[in-house]
């Protein structure tokens, strides 16, 4: 019976030789598998798959299949600021600039990690039935009302300009990835969020699920 350390192992070996050194994707054979798992078909009763699905995967998408396994933990849609300066002016609809907009004003100053799960907050409200059913509805919902909104820049007196261009591009391209179906996986369902100064009294009830910077994530639980 093989151990868990060995069986990751053995998996890793399949995943990395499946991208040859150019980036090329390749066919994979039974010969790539390491010794103690000749077999193919093994290794796909273990693991539910076949390993010839294996073939086809972008580098990123293995480099994601192997993260748990070699230490890199960092998810590969979250891109270095660098990355994110590379791509260029960012565009959407009025959608992507309501989320674009509350990424901006509310988190700019975060890390990159820190834009993308203010972003899941918003996009899980967008699919909770507790909530507006769409972006800009779950941003500006409570705007006007005192003390009913539910993001701070929408009800501060302050008026919306924006003055750093390269923040504003950074928050558009990390609402389009997230928009477009990137994985939400670092605040583990969060609906909620605050600043490490100040105490809702809602966060005595919810569970907390992750912190990133300045904000700590809770995830509502009714």
């Amino acid at each position: 019976m093989m151990t868990a350390r060995r069986l990751a192992a053995a998996v890793l070996a399949v995943v990395f030789t499946s991208v040859s050194p150019s980036g090329a994707e390749v066919t994979l054979s039974s010969s790539n598998l390491p010794a103690d798992m000749a077999i193919g078909t093994r290794l796909g009763a273990l693991m539910g798959v076949e390993t010839s699905s294996l073939a086809g995967l972008s580098r990123d998408r293995i480099r994601r299949l192997g993260a748990p396994f070699t230490g890199r933990g960092a998810d590969a849609r979250v891109m270095s600021l660098a990355e994110l300066d590379r791509l260029g002016r960012a565009r959407g609809n009025a959608q992507w600039r309501c989320l674009t907009e509350a990424l901006y004003f509310e988190a700019r100053g975060e890390t990159v990690e820190g834009q993308y799960a203010v972003a899941e907050v918003i996009l899980n409200r967008v699919d909770s039935a507790n909530y507006p059913g769409s972006i800009c509805a779950v941003v500006n919902e409570g705007t006007g009302r005192r003390n009913a909104c539910q993001f701070t820049y929408t009800c501060d007196g302050r008026p919306e300009i924006v003055t750093d261009q390269r923040a504003w591009n950074r928050a558009g391209h990390i609402a389009r990835i997230m928009m477009d179906g990137a994985p939400r996986d670092l605040t583990r369902g969060a609906t909620h969020y605050h600043a490490d100064w100040v105490n809702p009294s809602w966060a005595r009830v919810y569970p907390r699920t992750a912190r990133y910077g300045q904000h700590i994530f809770y995830r509502q639980q009714y």
